[in-house]
């Protein structure tokens, strides 16, 4: 089944949790009553979470790269504060898909494919995309169209989501049923109307006025992409069919571009280096490795420290970690310093047996980039492959400290906590995890183990029944909500 009828199914299925007063399945996604057409943006937001969580668990396509995705939200970070709704909580996450497509979902969830990031010539290009998804977001037309869909049978949205819940088991048993369940649904639900296309326009086009970015790259984007739908008669790509272009649209974009001087804009050093690791990651690692070399000896490549660091990924994909740190150290020779080719650096060399100058490798380069969440990953997964655990442990307390609502953090701090054999604070950091993942119950189910753990001292059996109180409470909260 395609990734377009598998994502299509996970919204149809979370409208129907939302919309529908039936209750169906006792283990469908308890996502509430959206109550008729009020649908409240804490409703949404829960909406979204569970989609989201679905998409991570069951989508083959989620790709799970926190290199591209940092680089994704610091993006759609720069677009969201200039947007109407700022306060408004986004995130960005990547697929690994040629098909050149960006969606939006309930509560700020933008997917972006792969096969966007590079069909796009600039990095303003990009954000122009973005930017149209973020207004859909904030201009809350997927609410509008749930609003005009009350009509819409029961049966055929409890058939979405009994075909849902059969693909979280068996996903070829699931196909035709989803198939066929969500077609004429989702043609009338997910293809967004000429006007709020126009809405999403002319407030895509502000946003990105105001972050700065070129806003003739919008219209420049949108005409190519008309242009080259002619070569693919019926099967336009999936962005048009869900965003319905024409002329009249593409030329209000240029009109407003006549009334703002020209401004020309850099593209950021991680564009390129997100481009030429998505590219890296595409086919066998041979044809990435001879895509990447073929540019360089052509003198085809621009920058050329961005097809190495490309070169470089599609040797470490075939675990030609001495080619691999050989090139990262030309690259970094160059003074082209930025956290992914360090990350990459560090691990050549630690494959290289030069575990100490690996680590040396990374904590200088969190010194210079502390921000970076990838660096951090790979810090403290390296400090515990190394043993050396309450160092380990020292590290992600101090981050946990400073961002937290990162559940990788989380995650990583069980791991540490299950190879010094504290049991309890490992349950405890698991279930931190899954509520920032919108999973309450399985939340609470990690801090009900944590508290049958033998040896837990008061204090922290204390933390434990004062948090497992507080998540059950917001759960009691939730239901009343309903």
């Amino acid at each position: 089944m395609g990734k377009a009828n598998r994502i299509a199914a996970l919204i149809l299925a979370a409208l129907m949790l939302a919309g529908s007063p039936v209750q169906a399945q006792s283990d469908l996604p308890e996502l509430g009553d959206a109550a008729g057409v009020d649908l409240s943006l804490r409703t949404e937001r829960r909406i979204g979470q569970e989609i989201m969580n679905e998409i991570r668990q069951r989508e083959p396509s989620y790709l799970d790269d926190p290199e591209i995705e940092a680089y994704l939200n610091q993006l759609g970070g720069r677009l969201v504060a200039a947007s109407p709704e700022p306060g408004l909580g986004f995130y960005f996450f990547p697929l690994q898909d040629p098909m050149i497509n960006a969606f939006a979902m309930f509560g700020g969830y933008v997917g972006v494919n792969s096969g966007l990031v590079l069909a796009v010539q600039n990095e303003s290009e990009l954000a122009g995309v973005l930017a149209h998804e973020i207004s859909h977001v904030t201009q809350r037309h997927l609410a509008r169209i749930l609003e005009k869909q009350k009509q819409v049978s029961t049966a055929s949205l409890l058939a979405m989501a009994a075909a849902l819940l059969a693909a979280r088991s068996n996903a070829d048993l699931a196909g035709a049923a989803m198939t066929s369940a969500t077609a004429g649904a989702a043609q009338a639900q997910l293809g967004f109307s000429r006007d709020f296309e126009r809405e999403a326009d002319r407030v895509g086009f502000q946003i990105l006025e105001k972050a700065g970015f070129d806003v003739r790259s919008m219209s420049t984007f949108f005409a190519r992409l008309q242009r080259a739908t002619r070569s693919y008669e019926n099967n336009a790509p999936v962005y048009l069919r869900t965003h319905p272009l024409n002329v009249e649209r593409i030329s209000d974009m240029q009109n407003r571009e006549v009334e703002l001087p020209y401004r020309q804009v850099p593209d950021s050093m991680d564009f390129h280096l997100v481009r030429a690791k998505l590219q890296a990651m595409r086919g066998t690692p041979v044809e990435a490795e001879s895509h990447f070399r073929t540019l360089l000896q052509e003198q085809k490549a621009a920058p050329v420290w961005a097809a190495q660091y490309g070169l470089a990924v599609a040797l470490a994909r075939q675990k030609n970690w001495r080619d691999a740190e050989q090139v990262l150290a030309e690259v970094r020779g160059k003074r082209a310093l930025s956290p992914m080719i360090e990350r990459l650096y560090a691990e050549s060399r630690i494959h290289r047996g030069d575990v100490s100058g690996g680590l040396a490798v990374l904590k200088e380069a969190l010194g210079r980039f502390p921000n970076a969440s990838a660096l951090v990953y790979s810090y403290a997964e390296l400090l515990l492959q190394a043993g050396r655990l309450e160092e380990a442990q020292r590290f992600l307390d101090a981050q946990v400290q400073r961002t937290s609502q990162d559940d990788r953090l989380y995650l990583l701090q069980a791991k540490v906590h299950a190879a010094r054999g504290r049991f309890a604070q490992q349950h405890r950091a698991l279930a931190e995890a899954y509520l920032l993942r919108g999973q309450l119950p399985a939340a609470i189910e990690q801090l009900e183990i944590a508290q049958k753990v033998k040896g837990t001292d008061f204090y922290e059996l204390s933390a434990i029944d004062a948090r497992l109180r507080q998540l059950k409470r917001r759960q009691q909260d939730e239901a009343k909500d309903k």
